[in-house]
């Protein structure tokens, strides 16, 4: 297993400890002895923040690992972090960011966030998606729903369409602004999930990492970007039903974690404080070379098979022990996929729980 980067211990406890912090370390302690599962210690690290948004979730973006939750699966209204949703589906939907976009009546004095679009001036697609991303415009989201699916209902189809895709199962989209509306909703595990699937996105991670966007004249709403370092995104809300939302990201030491809360009343100082202590408790392992060999047994006959991606995973120092690596032969005659043929496979547990399966090839 290569460790390419140190592992930091996690945050001692203040020696001002209350009755109730005494019963957590206590707890924590015997939980520890006991050798918990990977769970149970996530479970554990809760004690250590104090909860302020009434819905949290972080996770890691490639492993789509949780590392700390609360209320993940209230549903929740999330105000102008609905736009991430929006922004996703127009870019997957639109293969040409440069076309001129007829600005629709409907899109001009939407309330609420604007850029105040009007039918004198030009706008790309592109340009649309950055007021939708930076200054958060409700009227950019109109203008792009009308012209993405010719209206906001059949835009929310698509929408709603996307956000199951990147895993969202217990979300409903009917407008693609935020505003508050019936049967609008979602959950800070299902909007962090949608947020980590569009941060593979190369041209949604560049807008919502803009600070300033020189076409236009329009700076970034997000604060996050000028005040923690690693910052990368990516959208602000607020309506008076859903109180202060915020999703953001950060990248530090070979990992990028999305911090979802939503109707919190200090988004950017919890969000640093999440930030800060995750980043320094978890380290993203490679448990996984490309190219690594593998030897194992196959009806008797020793084979050896090459593993053809790299695996990471992020993980506390104290579950390095409960990572376990298996092989077994593959379990037909012959197999090929666009890497070779298929000899076995290799499994990855953490405390019992599959966290990777993957095929080993012939050399």
């Amino acid at each position: 297993m290569e460790d390419s980067h140190k592992v930091k211990t996690i945050r001692k406890i203040s020696p001002r400890i209350t009755i109730v912090y005494v019963i957590s370390f206590v707890f924590f302690v015997i939980q520890a002895l006991s050798r918990l599962t990977a769970t149970s210690i996530t479970a554990l690290a809760e004690t250590r923040y104090e909860t302020e948004g009434l819905a949290e979730c972080v996770m890691e973006v490639d492993s789509r690992r949780v590392l700390f939750e609360r209320n993940a699966d209230t549903r929740l209204p999330m105000a102008s972090t609905t736009k991430i949703v929006t922004a996703i589906t127009t870019i997957e939907r639109c293969g040409e960011m440069k076309r001129l976009v007829n600005i629709p009546g409907e899109a001009i004095g939407v309330e609420g966030s604007s850029v105040y679009l009007n039918k004198e001036n030009s706008y790309t697609v592109e340009d649309l998606l950055y007021g939708l991303m930076l200054r958060s415009g409700n009227d950019c989201a109109v203008a792009l729903a009308h012209y993405i699916a010719g209206g906001i209902d059949e835009f929310s189809i698509y929408m709603n369409r996307m956000a199951e895709k990147a895993g969202a199962l217990n979300s409903q989209f009917v407008n693609p602004h935020g505003l508050p509306q019936e049967n609008h909703y979602t959950t800070a595990r299902d909007l962090t999930n949608i947020t980590c699937y569009a941060m593979n996105n190369k041209l949604f991670k560049q807008i919502v990492s803009t600070k300033y966007y020189q076409n236009k004249g329009w700076s970034n709403k997000n604060k996050m970007l000028s005040r923690y370092e690693g910052a990368c995104g990516v959208k602000t809300g607020y309506t008076k039903q859903a109180g202060r939302c915020l999703v953001s990201a950060a990248q530090k030491n070979g990992m990028t974690l999305v911090c979802t809360l939503l109707n919190c009343p200090t988004t950017y100082e919890r969000t640093t404080r999440l930030f800060d202590d995750i980043f320094e408790s978890y380290q993203n392992y490679r448990l996984l070379q490309e190219g690594q060999l593998f030897e194992f047994s196959n009806n008797g006959v020793q084979a050896v098979g090459m593993i053809k991606e790299n695996f990471c995973y992020p993980l506390l120092k104290e579950e390095l022990e409960y990572i376990e690596i298996s092989t077994t032969p593959a379990n037909f005659n012959k197999k090929s996929d666009e890497n070779g043929e298929i000899i076995g496979q290799i499994k990855i547990t953490l405390s019992k729980r599959l966290i990777f399966l993957g095929n080993l090839y012939k050399l």
